[in-house]
């Protein structure tokens, strides 16, 4: 918002030196992740800068840790990059198979994650609702909670949640449960417990989005003959969708970067990306790190930049101006 034309001097030095104050603390805040990219085109295997970087010598960057992550784990990382070698780093390399598990549980947990938070932002909107504080508190807590308390409560509950292999529920989850047909150690529990933590923000997001919905609508819908089914499809899904995607791109974020409750709850075979780094920083540190997070930086910007557009969407949508 630009100065009025008869704002005083003190007002015109108190506006600029509030933008002096708020840069600074947007460069303390962004200036890790400005230091981060940088150094994942680092041509030695250190964490610094080098003298040739620092030179803006050629000699001094190279995509060599974005190479690694396609040949690590790969059986023969250096014959030729035919199909066979390609097909081979889908199938074998360790960064990859990290990125596909974080991918396939990130989307089954947003989607259940959005299934039941819209569910809940609904019943939570209904001014007829008891007790919405104290189910609201309740719905929120896990991002209140330290994550290291929710992730042991979920490993003791899940190492005792266990199915019957031949069980109707064993037969319809077996592909993602253990071996022993219980939640901990299978893909099923991590799903669960990352929506567990992704719902939330799918709450919030839909029920800030319904705060200026017109119930009338709703009303005029059900006077017109419509059904509930036909109501919410036709006339509350389209004006809530802003508020829904912005909250499924939440939960999936927060998917994607959890590592907490996958140390607890995950087996061997569950390996995603902020795992795979962690292991990497205990185990071996390796520049090839950065190359991963200046890759889920740029992602993380991407989707916040959506979400972004997607709220002035929703404010359009609702007749919300000057924002």
């Amino acid at each position: 918002m630009a100065l009025p034309t008869y704002a005083s001097p003190l007002e015109r030095a108190w506006y600029y030196t509030y933008l002096v104050i708020c840069g600074l603390v947007f460069l303390f805040l962004i200036a890790p992740i400005l230091v981060v990219i940088p150094l994942s085109f680092n041509a030695e295997p250190y964490f610094t800068f080098t003298p040739k970087m620092l030179d803006f010598d050629p000699e001094g960057y190279s995509l060599r840790w974005y190479d690694t992550l396609l040949t690590l784990g790969h059986p023969t990382p250096d014959a030729p990059r035919d199909a066979s070698w390609w097909s081979a780093v889908w199938e074998r390399a360790t960064w990859v198979q990290a990125a596909k598990n974080s991918f396939w549980v990130g989307l089954w947990a947003t989607i259940l994650a959005t299934t039941l938070g819209t569910i809940a932002a609904l019943g939570l909107s209904r001014p007829e609702m008891p007790y919405r504080r104290l189910i609201m508190a309740l719905l929120i807590s896990p991002m209140i909670v330290p994550i290291i308390i929710i992730a042991v409560g979920m490993s003791f509950f899940f190492a005792k949640a266990c199915v019957a292999p031949d069980s109707a529920m064993g037969l319809i989850f077996g592909f993602f449960l253990s071996e022993k047909g219980c939640l901990a150690n299978s893909h099923l529990g991590v799903i669960v417990a990352h929506a567990v933590l992704g719902i939330p923000f799918v709450i919030i997001t839909v029920t800030a989005t319904l705060s200026g919905f017109d119930q009338s609508l709703i009303r005029a819908a059900h006077s017109l003959g419509a059904n509930p089914r036909t109501t919410f499809f036709k006339v509350i899904m389209p004006l809530i969708l802003p508020g829904i995607i912005s909250g499924a791109l939440f939960a999936f974020v927060t998917s994607f970067d959890e590592v907490v409750a996958v140390l607890f709850i995950a087996g061997p075979d569950q390996q995603t990306i902020p795992r795979q780094m962690f292991n990497g920083i205990r185990e071996a540190i390796s520049p090839a790190i950065l190359a991963v997070a200046t890759i889920l930086v740029v992602i993380s910007v991407l989707l916040l930049a959506t979400v972004e557009l997607l709220r002035r969407r929703s404010d359009r949508l609702r007749g919300v101006t000057g924002r």
